[in-house]
């Protein structure tokens, strides 16, 4: 439902009844989605387990409706704010890139315009490092939910990208067999 509907916030019981809502926040979280996991499990290693898997904020309960409806709203507001930001660049192992310019300069600080489609693809990955991004999900985030599922244009996408960042690629973007890739490199967000 994550892939086919994007929301823009998922609101997670962590006791369901068909599957633990720890697993299903494990395969949502990297899609960079803002979770919010509610729980009648309130200790403090319960909200953290929460937490370090991928939740944004965890409110235990029981709670006051309008405490939910706040934290929703902070999620909501700090993800548009993330979105709207004109200024955001990164930086990452001596390469700087902007988005909104489609502007990439390599660490001797030459130039290479991207594509819309290569630039859509490593903001995909720079925001989002360390995390394993599905074939399926970078292709919604790089083309958009209307993309055709062609099941090879992402692993192009992606060959085409490592050949910009040569020699850095093979370190960078790894393959994870079946699973999809990761940007394996720290990135600074400036």
């Amino acid at each position: 439902m994550v892939a086919e509907r994007a929301p823009d916030l998922v609101i997670l019981d962590v006791m369901l009844p068909d599957e633990d809502g720890l697993s299903i926040c494990r395969r949502v979280a990297p899609t960079g989605i803002p979770i919010l996991m509610l729980s009648a499990l309130g200790e403090t290693t319960d909200r953290i387990v929460g937490l370090e898997i991928g939740a944004w904020d965890y409110l235990a309960k029981p709670f006051d409706p309008r405490e939910l409806l706040a934290r929703a709203r902070t999620l909501l507001r700090r993800e548009q704010l993330a979105d709207n930001d004109p200024e955001v660049s990164f930086r990452f192992a001596g390469w700087r890139f902007d988005p909104k310019a489609r502007v990439l300069r390599d660490p001797s600080d030459r130039l290479a315009t991207l594509t819309q489609g290569e630039a859509a693809l490593l903001t995909a990955f720079l925001e989002r490092p360390g995390r394993l991004l599905s074939r399926d999900l970078l292709l919604d985030l790089a083309r958009g939910p209307d993309a055709a599922p062609y099941d090879r244009a992402i692993d192009l996408a992606v060959s085409r990208l490592r050949r910009r960042l040569e020699p850095d690629a093979g370190r960078l973007i790894q393959t994870v067999r079946g699973e999809g890739y990761l940007f394996a490199g720290k990135v600074e967000r400036r």
